[in-house]
């Protein structure tokens, strides 16, 4: 069960070494455990199906189907509790990166990470929680939804159905606030925090945080600060 111990994970990346080299990292912690390996999106989304991991550990670029198409593939296939993506990517704001974010992952690893911060991340989105500060995945929403020439998002057809309290949250949420922060601002419990969020990613079929902000801020509910 996600956010206890005897989280399983999935470990795909088209370079050998690399994949193997975090399946044996993961294998050593305790309370982990590696259910597959995958050199390839179309193995992925295979083993994903098979083995339904808490966890994927994705590498963005790969031949074929990469990790973009793979973690939508994965999410939209898996039922729930669906499995929370990791991309690993060697270059924080990349717009691959914002594209798997926009795909549903939970977050990113940059490939140079600490051993000891890979295992770290795993259990920290095995459990439910945000995998890096809220500033960074601010500033490379912003860093894409800026960019000139970027072809409007439409809205998600749920957006018109949140309530006012729904719609306030979701642009704390967009800001880097933490559920701790937005309940403190409004004065109310932060289990309360958690059921208008949950509430408002099952409205808009989101499946993680960081896609909540993505849609945020492509849908101008927040104004990147530049443009302030």
């Amino acid at each position: 069960m996600r956010g206890l111990p005897g989280a399983t994970v999935l470990v795909v990346d088209d370079e050998v070494l690399i994949r193997a080299g975090l399946a044996a990292l993961l294998r050593a912690a305790p309370g982990l455990e590696v259910v597959g390996e995958a050199a390839d999106g179309h193995e992925a989304v295979a083993l994903a199906a098979a083995t339904r991991p808490d966890v994927v550990l994705m590498d963005i670029r790969m031949p074929g189907l990469d990790g973009i198409a793979a973690t939508g593939r994965i999410l939209a296939d898996a039922p729930d509790p669906k499995p929370r993506v990791i991309v690993l990517t060697t270059f924080d704001l990349d717009e691959y990166v914002y594209a798997a974010l926009r795909a549903g992952a939970s977050g990113f690893l940059l490939k140079e990470t600490e051993p000891h911060q890979v295992i770290a991340a795993v259990e920290a989105v095995a459990a439910g929680d945000v995998l890096f500060a809220p500033s960074v995945m601010q500033r490379l929403v912003e860093a894409y939804v800026r960019q000139p020439r970027r072809v409007p998002t439409p809205a998600p057809p749920g957006l018109g159905r949140l309530t006012p309290r729904e719609l306030e949250i979701l642009r704390l949420v967009a800001t880097g606030r933490t559920n701790h922060e937005i309940a403190d601002a409004l004065t109310v419990s932060e289990a309360t925090i958690k059921t208008h969020l949950n509430r408002t990613m099952t409205k808009l079929g989101l499946t993680s945080r960081a896609q909540a902000v993505v849609v945020a801020y492509e849908t101008g509910l927040v104004i990147p600060r530049h443009q302030v």
